[in-house]
């Protein structure tokens, strides 16, 4: 387990002109279920195909479709609960949410309101080392998504693409919890890593397939913690919600700029409406789309063509024992068992690809040296020739070659880099490399102690500020692995300068 200080949430504190104001965040994040097909139809998911190519007729709301649902994505919602600590509903029902849009056919969405089947549970937010924050779920439902209007390519019509209709979608609605916008994008960042972990969304925010619809409101200070007391939601004030904020710097800004526009309309003596606002990231602010609808103006009732959903215990619990490893545990079993650091561990389990890596560099050798290479060696490289894990030239097992080697003397840390080097430009087995060019260290004590005695008697004057002064013994080593070509055992020389010395 994680040694973590849970601390209550710290509001971001915004002077006003006249008065000082806390900020209260709600996030309601769509994540698109990781599956081939779609929630309700067996069309494809997949992305950037040809507009309208993965419609099945139901997605098209032809008469006489019936929908039926997914399985796998309902395993995916129920994976998804039981990765956030959640209520699982074994009983859930489809309700139909009714608005009109040209991108959506059949006139409504399928949506859960009243039975959801995902209820409350929590994600634990990052906020420094050993700091954490907990945020409460308030519910996951499953819907489907609609399609896409493209308003740039004709000036007289718009066009309607209907891929992404039907698509399913993992509502996660949390509790007015957060407190300021760093928080804010945090916690999406959170829940982004522990869906990717569990595979259920692939986290994909610059296609859509993760976005957050953010509410803000302003409040007074002490305000929200008697919204604590009582649950009454007047207490945090009239809120605005930004629609599909898909970037987590996008998110900072928005909230920052909703924040002051409503502080600036509330002193000077007006009231905020409830409105559903757009942020414009050219101009850096956010701007009205539509007044906000509340659940009754969309006229809610039961889907008559999908029964409630019915699902056993028995079922949940076979998904259970499948439930990978979490960022959480992770970090809390590298930092136990590899002895690193709280950041160290946190770079390394950002991303499952990059743990399951760093893993197999350090099956068997020094987990501590094995991060230092995967953090400082790999991830430099691939950051700085912007290349993913995946895309690597050097695989696990090579860069545990290069370990291996240092670890058993045949190679110095110099010798390493250089390695690495040849390694990643060219490829091959890092011990058949360090032994075709001569990388490998001489451990050959006679051949040492030569060069080192030559020196020693070549440089009578230095011996004796060396022996006045232990600290610079070391040019001793500096001058036998000068004349050795830099392949002495650098550990070997230091002792043996020290024991010709009398040190």
């Amino acid at each position: 387990m994680l040694d973590l200080t849970f601390t209550a949430p710290q509001p971001k504190v915004i002077s006003g002109a006249k008065a000082e104001w806390e900020l209260v965040i709600g996030l309601e994040v769509h994540a698109q279920v990781a599956s081939n097909a779609k929630l309700f139809s067996g069309a494809s998911t997949t992305f950037g195909a040809e507009p309208n190519a993965n419609v099945a007729f139901v997605d098209a709301a032809m008469p006489g479709m019936l929908p039926v649902v997914n399985e796998f994505c309902v395993a995916q919602a129920v994976r998804t609960g039981l990765g956030l600590k959640a209520q699982i509903n074994l009983r859930s029902a489809f309700d139909r949410k009714n608005y009109f849009y040209p991108d959506l056919p059949q006139g409504y969405q399928i949506s859960q309101l009243y039975h959801p089947i995902v209820g409350e549970g929590e994600v634990i937010v990052d906020m420094g080392p050993g700091v954490a924050r907990r945020v409460r779920i308030e519910r996951i439902h499953l819907e489907q998504d609609a399609g896409k209007s493209i308003h740039d390519m004709d000036p007289n019509m718009s066009f309607v693409d209907l891929n992404r209709t039907g698509v399913a979608l993992m509502e996660i609605v949390s509790r007015p919890d957060i407190r300021g916008p760093e928080e804010a994008a945090a916690y999406v960042a959170k829940l982004r890593q522990i869906l990717r972990y569990l595979g259920t969304c692939d986290g994909n925010m610059q296609n859509g397939n993760l976005r957050a619809d953010v509410n803000v409101s302003v409040c007074k200070p002490g305000a929200y913690e008697r919204y604590q007391e009582t649950q009454d939601f007047s207490h945090l004030g009239t809120r605005c919600e930004i629609k599909n904020m898909n970037s987590l710097r996008f998110i900072q800004a928005a909230i920052d700029y909703e924040a002051r526009r409503q502080i600036a309309i509330l002193e000077d003596g007006g009231s905020i409406v409830q409105e559903t606002r757009l942020y414009d990231p050219d101009k850096g602010e956010t701007r009205s789309m539509r007044s906000k609808e509340e659940a009754h103006d969309y006229r809610y009732f039961p889907d008559p063509d999908l029964l409630p959903l019915e699902i056993e215990q028995a079922w949940v619990d076979d998904i259970a024992a499948t439930m990978p490893e979490l960022p959480d545990a992770r970090k809390a079993r590298y930092m136990g068992d590899f002895g690193l650091t709280d950041y160290d561990a946190s770079v390394l389990t950002a991303e499952k690809e990059n743990a399951v890596f760093f893993e197999a560099v350090a099956m068997g050798r020094d987990g501590k040296t094995a991060a230092n290479w995967v953090i400082n060696e790999l991830f430099g490289r691939l950051n700085k020739e912007s290349l993913g894990i995946a895309e690597s030239p050097l695989s696990a097992a090579q860069l545990g070659g290069v370990l291996d080697l240092i670890g058993s003397g045949e190679i110095s840390g110099k010798m390493a880099k250089d390695l690495f080097e040849i390694l990643w430009t060219e490829g091959g087995d890092p011990a058949d490399i360090a032994a075709a060019r001569g990388m490998k260290q001489v451990t050959d004590t006679g051949a040492i102690e030569a060069a080192v005695d030559e020196i020693i008697a070549a440089n009578p004057a230095q011996v004796e500020k060396a022996r006045a002064n232990a600290k610079l013994a070391g040019w001793f080593t500096g001058q036998v692995l000068k004349a050795t070509g830099g392949k002495a055992n650098p550990a070997v020389v230091n002792e043996m300068v020290a024991r010709k010395l009398g040190l």
